[in-house]
């Protein structure tokens, strides 16, 4: 990109006609072919116009010099479908995976917090169904068969870390070391009825405000994903 109409390309890829770059920087046809045709080069108001536009280094814009967005690793936010249609990415909140499961059954232990990728989820659903607090979403996957025909062993669920005070429902919970996903029933005097779906494992109270009982909430499970 050696020349100032290279750079210009680059920024509007599929779009560099010279018609459209000047309509989006406001410059007439004729004050653009000088730009385009004649290596001429613009005012500092149309690189202004430019790198509010494209987001790119006004630097590099006159030099070609250094990277085009120093601030991003991200040169522009449009990826494509598998139909090869366009696809903004704003539009989607990228959740990191974990290699941890939880168990509904007997329990992993919780021995890597490393993501191993993200799953990709409506920007506009998480924060209209789940929460606005997006950075306190993880996913996970459940292990075991306590929870047969609710969450079946290998489910792929998105648990909410802003919910950690339990209600009635689906809530991954901490027991000693172990990582379990069941169906929490407040009871009287804050006791927390803990109940499989499989009725092969009885149900049991916990306390959290018992300090014998080693248990936390982990947040509370709003979705889940499953191979057929």
């Amino acid at each position: 990109m050696n020349t100032f109409k290279d750079r210009l390309a680059f920024l509007w890829k599929d779009e560099a006609r010279q018609a459209k770059i000047a309509a989006d920087i406001d410059m007439t046809i004729a004050g653009f072919s000088r730009i385009w045709n004649e290596g001429g080069l613009p005012k500092s108001e149309t690189l202004k116009k430019i790198k509010q536009l494209k987001g790119c280094s006004i630097d590099w814009l006159l030099t070609g010099e250094g990277e085009p967005f120093p601030n991003s690793t991200i040169q522009n936010t449009t990826a494509y479908d598998t139909l090869g249609n366009t696809v903004d990415v704003d539009e989607f909140i990228f959740v990191p995976l974990y290699d941890i499961q939880a168990a509904a059954g007997h329990g992993r232990l919780v021995d890597n917090e490393q993501p191993l990728f993200t799953l990709a989820f409506r920007r506009d659903w998480v924060e209209t169904y789940v929460t606005r607090d997006t950075k306190n979403l993880s996913v996970i996957s459940v292990k075991g068969d306590s929870m047969e025909g609710v969450l079946n062993d290998g489910d792929t669920i998105l648990v909410n870390h802003n919910h950690t005070t339990p209600r009635d429902g689906l809530y991954v919970l901490r027991l000693n070391e172990n990582l379990l996903v069941k169906r929490l029933q407040l009871m009287p005097g804050g006791i927390i009825n803990v109940i499989s779906a499989n009725e092969a494992y009885p149900a049991f109270e916990i306390d959290l405000k018992n300090p014998e009982d080693d248990v936390a909430i982990i947040g509370r499970v709003e979705w889940f994903g499953r191979m057929i």
